[in-house]
Formats: structure tokens, sequence, C-alpha cells
């Protein structure tokens, strides 16, 4: 248990972070669920705008610290890839 007024500042420093990245990490899932939504209805052009707006989104997290750069990265090429995939079928 926290004793000293600084380290109960810091729990409550870390509770009201930890509500912030749980809301971009939500926010960052729901634009990959619109990008494979898209992808599975097959039409590319709702799919390269969804794949715009899970980039940026997955960009901001990372830039924000919620993600890891190359985890955000990594993702980012997949959609890439999948999206190309899409393009060639």
């Amino acid at each position: 248990m926290a004793n000293t007024p600084g380290s109960k500042k810091a729990i409550r420093k870390i509770a009201r972070r930890t509500e912030v990245n749980k809301a971009r990490r939500s926010r960052v899932r729901t634009y990959l669920r619109k990008f494979e939504e898209a992808l599975t209805g097959g039409d590319a052009a709702v799919a390269r705008t969804a794949f715009v707006q899970a980039q940026s989104e997955l960009m901001r997290a990372v830039s924000k610290g919620v993600v890891h750069k190359n985890t955000g990265s990594r993702k980012v090429s997949r959609l890439a890839a999948q999206l190309k995939k899409l393009g060639a079928a």
C-alpha cells in the first residue's frame, strides 16, 4: 500500500493515464475492425479509406506511447499487404 504522498499521487496519475490509454487502444481496435469489415466486403475503395484511417490511428497510438513503434509498423505493414492482396484479386 502506498504510504508517502508522492506514491499516492503516482497511483492517481497512473489510474488517469490507464483510462486514457484504454480509450486510445479501444479506438485503434475500432478502426482495425472497420478495416477488416471493409476487406470482407470486397470493395477496394472503401477498404483503402478504412486503411488510411486505421493507419492514422495506429501511428497516433505509437506517438502517444500506447503501442510500441515496431508493433505499429508491423500492423500497418500487414494491413497494407491485405489491401494489396484485395486489389490483386
